[in-house]
């Protein structure tokens, strides 16, 4: 895959199908998109394109305010390339690049820059300042500079039209990783470094890796405690993982991440831990003991561990 961060490098041609977008998430609804970018290109022999931005223009447009990212951008260059993505130009979202026109944009970037002769979008694109540029304005753009528009529908899911927006609301409210599963065709990842905790789940007899994850903008699902797998340097294990403030021993508001490692017993501090998010076991709560909190530990392993049996026979 060809990963461009100059219009000026990229090599002008007309025999391009072009897509332009954020693209957090790559979910269900997005993957149809570049299923639509690739057989257009395929259709006249062409190549593929994407243009994406980084950093995220929420973050920029609404300075000051978090942004819960589903994919960090080297996760989502990942994809690109996965998907079978040939070109990406990744543009600098700054607020200067917010306050051009769309129709600047679509001269400067497509017409004599990529070059392009369809540009394929999803039903709800709206891009270039104030979020000017629509399907509309794009096909009346189209037909005076010679390339075709296709607009790609909306994606249901049981009946439910998959977004990013929707995906943030079912993980942060109420932790459906099995339904935001669904909707992203894959489990939903969280990558973060191993640091040292206090050994309370050591000192248990349930010791964990406490986690920090790589961006503070990375979406976090609920809190609560979840079947996990957990892959540490290429290989993946299964875990219970808890999200919370640790009520049964803290009052503080901090979120801590937490992963006890089914069968797993090594020294992996400062390590790289990539989570997949599986299932939901319940809810975080404090115990009026730490005899209780253990008896339920136990209960959530074992509810891990059936559910584990369940998906790998």
């Amino acid at each position: 895959m060809n990963i461009y961060k100059n219009i000026n490098e990229i090599k002008f041609d007309v025999n391009t199908a072009v897509t332009i977008g954020t693209f957090d998430g790559l979910h269900l609804g997005h993957r149809q998109i570049f299923e639509t970018l690739f057989s257009k290109a395929k259709e006249t022999g062409g190549r593929n394109f994407v243009v994406t931005f980084e950093p995220h223009p929420r973050t920029i447009v609404n300075s000051g305010s978090k942004v819960n990212l589903l994919t960090l951008f080297d996760e989502k260059i990942h994809l690109f390339e996965e998907m079978g993505v040939e070109n990406v130009l990744i543009i600098n979202f700054t607020k200067e690049f917010a306050s051009t026109e769309y129709g600047e944009f679509i001269e400067k970037y497509l017409i004599h820059g990529i070059g392009t002769n369809n540009v394929v979008v999803g039903y709800d694109h709206k891009f270039g300042k104030n979020r000017g540029g629509n399907e509309e304005y794009l096909r009346t753009f189209g037909e005076k500079n010679n390339f075709d528009v296709t607009v790609v529908p909306p994606f249901s899911v049981e009946g439910t039209t998959v977004s990013s927006s929707l995906i943030r609301k079912v993980l942060l409210n109420g932790g459906n990783v099995e339904l935001a599963e669904k909707y992203l065709g894959r489990y939903y990842l969280l990558r973060g470094n191993v640091i040292h905790g206090l050994s309370r789940g050591h000192e248990i007899g349930f010791p964990t890796a406490n986690i920090i994850p790589l961006h503070i903008n990375k979406l976090v699902p609920e809190n609560g405690v979840y079947l996990v797998g957990a892959k540490v340097e290429d290989k993946t294990f299964y875990g219970v993982m808890n999200i919370g403030t640790r009520p049964t021993f803290e009052n503080g508001e901090d979120i801590h991440l937490e992963i006890h490692i089914l069968g797993f017993d090594r020294n992996i501090y400062n390590k790289e831990v990539c989570v997949n998010f599986i299932k939901r076991i319940r809810d975080e709560r404090k115990f009026d003991s730490v005899d209780d909190l253990k008896n339920q530990i136990k209960n959530d392993i074992k509810k891990a561990e059936n559910f584990i049996t369940q998906i790998t026979n």
